[in-house]
């Protein structure tokens, strides 16, 4: 058995009311200063939660305005201020190669 490493990124939409609510903000560009106030494994699980209840979608990430990164999350806000939550995910799984002998 070989134990092989796979990427995969998840991109969702988020709803920015409840992002800001969490991180108690006004605007995105205020996120970044509440979010070096917390621990990390805080901040990681409030982005894991919003996560839950969003749907994946596709990001041009040349529409691209202002991000910031949190250890595996990525949140960025696109010109027409929409919020998206990208998630960089190392999956470990086995892969069985199949044998001559």
């Amino acid at each position: 058995m070989d134990l092989t490493t796979r990427k995969t990124i998840m991109i969702t939409l988020l709803n920015k009311i409840s992002l800001y609510n969490t991180f108690g903000v006004d605007d995105f560009n205020s996120i970044e200063g509440a979010i070096d106030n917390m621990a990390p494994s805080m901040v990681e699980y409030y982005l894991s939660d919003l996560n839950q209840y969003s749907e994946d979608i596709y990001l041009n990430k040349r529409d691209i305005e202002k991000s910031v990164s949190i250890g595996d999350y990525n949140l960025y806000i696109d010109y027409s201020d929409n919020v998206y939550l990208e998630l960089d995910n190392d999956e470990n799984f086995n892969q069985e190669t199949a044998s001559f002998w």
